[in-house]
């Protein structure tokens, strides 16, 4: 994800200028991946710490961050907002929310404001007692109840997409038959 991150922001900057210069950016959280910039001919250039940069001579030079703001500071208040991840926990084989879970639909409704988003992932998830058919629809009864309480809150169902893995991608693996609470999950992916 990281080095895509970082792929997508060197896009959005040969965009902004024409071509003409690459900077690596570190990631929102700081991490730096790398970036391999290919000439037509000639030896490609490899960036791989911040703020390196290759011109359109491919000569590498260091930008500092008020160049990089003067410079691609457009593009890069355009770059979206990341991905904001909840997870909302359910009692042993319901689809009552346990309590700690209770307060995060504000925080929800919040995300999708502030992204003005149309993307919004629910997927349900169950743990591994029981029948597995049993589980998946149990995971998918869960992921209908957080997409329902979205949608009372104001989130248009054509921006949800419900998912339903039961007990196929634990948070915590178990072995078969184990109970697991924090396996016993709807995430809600806001983009």
């Amino acid at each position: 994800m990281k080095t895509l991150l970082g792929c997508l922001a060197c896009l959005c900057l040969l965009t902004a200028c024409g071509a003409n210069t690459v900077v690596l950016l570190p990631d929102r959280d700081g991490a730096v991946g790398s970036v391999v910039v290919t000439p037509r001919q000639g030896e490609p250039v490899v960036l791989d710490k911040a703020y390196q940069a290759v011109d359109k001579d491919f000569k590498t030079f260091t930008m500092s961050d008020a160049e990089i703001t003067r410079t691609f500071g457009e593009a890069l208040q355009a770059s979206p907002r990341p991905t904001a991840r909840f997870i909302f926990y359910f009692e042993r084989d319901s689809t009552r929310l346990r309590p700690e879970s209770q307060g995060l639909l504000p925080e929800v409704l919040q995300a999708f404001a502030d992204r003005r988003s149309t993307d919004v992932s629910v997927t349900g998830h169950s743990d591994s007692p029981g029948d597995k058919e049993y589980n998946k629809a149990l995971s998918l009864r869960r992921a209908r109840a957080v997409a329902d309480m979205l949608i009372a809150g104001g989130i248009p169902e054509a921006y949800i997409q419900v998912i339903s893995h039961g007990e196929e991608n634990p948070m915590i693996p178990t072995p078969e038959g184990r109970p697991e609470p924090r396996n016993r999950r709807v995430e809600v992916l806001v983009r």
